[in-house]
């Protein structure tokens, strides 16, 4: 089974960072107030980056790290499309980009 770290752009521009192993199901429980905490209260507009790991464990690691980074570094992740910014604590080579959005929710 294929799981994903996935970054969120909240109405108030601040990115939320989270894992799944389905993201267009976990996008509308962020969505409609049944997702995250901080989803409740700062609510998600667009799925801005997913990059798929080969298993949880992966997917914990690269969200744990992202969500470490300062926002102009995750801006940088949304931007590039890219986590080689992470290349010296996590093996960039397990992630696969896999775009803005899925099945056309943005």
């Amino acid at each position: 089974m294929m799981y994903y770290t996935y970054m969120l752009r909240c109405e108030d521009n601040s990115v939320y960072t989270g894992i799944t192993n389905d993201v267009k199901r976990r996008f509308k429980e962020h969505c409609s107030g049944n997702g995250a905490k901080y989803t409740r209260s700062h609510k998600p507009v667009k799925i801005v980056a997913v990059f798929g790991s080969p298993d949880i464990e992966s997917a914990a690691t690269l969200e744990y790290y992202i969500k470490a980074l300062p926002k102009t570094d995750k801006e940088y992740i949304i931007q590039s499309k890219s986590i080689n910014i992470l290349k010296y604590v996590v093996d960039t080579e397990k992630y696969q980009y896999e775009g803005e959005f899925i099945d056309g929710y943005s």
